[in-house]
């Protein structure tokens, strides 16, 4: 049974595990998501779980908390699995080298922002999975920004505004899903009542990265042939390649399991590999001739560990790495690490506690809308999970805003606004560590430009203090 905490007592493990990684990041810079934060995140757990004996909640409470977390992203990890294995077969079958090189000759650097945003928009309004897209187009789009020279955070951040851009109107999202559910609403009126602030938040984030995109002329593809060249020299390159992607996306589409999609994705790419890339096979087995052993190492070592791919062009050299699985397990350590935290935190009554005292703040329609906000916001950086970020303050705030004879739609789309698109900006969140490992570019890098994602917590609470379609029981 979770104990009564005083406020105070509930924000010090959050308040401590704040100044630890601030700290921590402050020493390491870059590298602390290498291991060290995993490890803060595991102290923070710690100083909660001590909490939690001062006040006479068990070990076992806790630890069943945390096994109870855990189980919950069994799912994100096996994809990051997969994530991993997929890019692997997928960069030596010239799946991704034929994206970019056509990439490289469709997209101009000047509206490839813009484009980046709309087409991860498509396929994950399309597929409904966030993960999904940035898995698989994602990846190719970050390796062609790179070839045209924008920088890297500025494409993650058009990638992922496109990707929860689609994500949050997709029937097929399962946070999509989850948010009416929470807060009692149907989910076709969320997804109609969500476009009210969706569509604002995602013009404004297209006219900035058409701005943006101004600044890059045609220099950035001046140095296109030499690249072309370049693959074309390691690479069999031709469109057959992409019936790889397309039959991945298709299944998506048609409900498949995302872990069954992306192991048949990985499946397919060594497939691939196998019958147009036999040179570079060769060449990556070290033999003179190919041979069924060879051939399984390179496929193998591909799915599991790294895989580099030596060009003419450094630029493309680096780019042109692979981790395989291995490459994916710095992310599940950390995401292992934040379900500790959260856990112990939801054990010992803390969240309970901060969620409280957030409501108890609500005064108006606007202090309603902006508590739930930062609950939102509190639990995505706390418990480290969105689905937490979605149920948690879904099911605290659901009676408060029928007592203010508000639609329950009001609820479910400030839990959208707010907790889905948020958690991709959170290092430490599932979400920010899986975008970060999948796009192997830091959330530091693509914060600012991920506009869509903080822009649309704001775009909620410009409504809600304009009562602006905010709809009554009663209306």
């Amino acid at each position: 049974m979770k104990s009564s905490l005083s406020l105070k007592t509930a924000l010090l493990p959050l308040l401590v595990l704040v100044g630890l990684l601030a700290f921590n990041v402050l020493v390491y810079g870059d590298d602390a998501l290498s291991g060290s934060n995993q490890f803060i995140l595991l102290l923070g757990g710690a100083v909660a779980a001590m909490v939690g004996f001062a006040n006479k909640i068990s070990y076992k409470a806790m630890l069943d908390k945390v096994a109870d977390n855990l189980k919950s992203v069994t799912g994100a990890i096996l994809i990051l699995l997969f994530v991993g294995a997929l890019a692997g077969t997928w960069l030596i079958s010239g799946v991704i080298p034929a994206m970019i090189y056509y990439g490289l000759q469709i997209l101009h650097p000047s509206i490839f922002l813009p484009a980046c945003v709309i087409i991860c928009a498509l396929i994950s309004l399309a597929t409904g999975s966030s993960w999904s897209t940035s898995a698989t187009v994602g990846i190719a789009l970050i390796g062609i920004g790179k070839a045209l020279e924008v920088p890297v955070g500025m494409v993650a951040g058009a990638v992922l505004s496109g990707a929860y851009f689609g994500d949050k109107l997709s029937p097929l999202s399962d946070t999509t899903n989850l948010a009416p559910a929470m807060a009692g609403a149907d989910l076709f009126t969320h997804i109609r009542y969500m476009t009210h602030t969706t569509i604002p938040s995602i013009v404004v984030t297209l006219i900035v990265f058409i701005i943006l995109g101004i600044g890059f002329s045609a220099d950035g593809s001046a140095n296109s042939q030499e690249l072309l060249t370049a693959m074309n020299e390691v690479f069999t390159i031709n469109l057959f390649l992409f019936i790889v992607p397309v039959i991945v996306i298709l299944m998506i589409v048609r409900k498949t399991p995302p872990l069954v999609a992306l192991f048949v994705g990985t499946v397919l790419g060594a497939i691939a590999a196998l019958i147009f890339q036999q040179d570079l096979l060769l060449s990556l087995s070290g033999e003179s001739s190919l041979s069924v052993f060879g051939t399984y190492q390179v496929i193998i070592d591909a799915i599991t560990v790294s895989t580099e791919i030596e060009t003419t062009s450094p630029a493309l050299s680096d780019l042109f790495q692979s981790g395989g699985m291995e490459g994916m397990l710095g992310t599940i350590w950390l995401i292992i690490c934040a379900m500790v935290f959260g856990g112990v935190m939801d054990a010992i009554g803390a969240l309970a506690t901060i969620s409280a005292a957030l409501l108890s703040m609500a005064k108006s329609t606007f202090q309603l809308f902006a508590s739930t906000v930062a609950s939102c916001l509190a639990i995505n950086i706390t418990a480290s999970d969105q689905y937490l970020s979605i149920v948690v303050p879904g099911k605290m705030f659901e009676k408060a805003y029928k007592d203010r004879d508000l639609a329950p739609e009001n609820l479910s789309r400030t839990l959208e606004d707010s907790g889905t698109v948020t958690s991709v900006l959170i290092p430490w969140n599932t979400c920010g560590a899986y975008q970060s490992g999948v796009l192997g570019v830091d959330v530091s890098q693509y914060f600012f430009y991920a506009i869509f994602n903080w822009l649309s917590p704001f775009m909620t609470l410009f409504f809600a203090a304009l009562h602006i379609k905010i709809k009554r029981l009663s209306s």
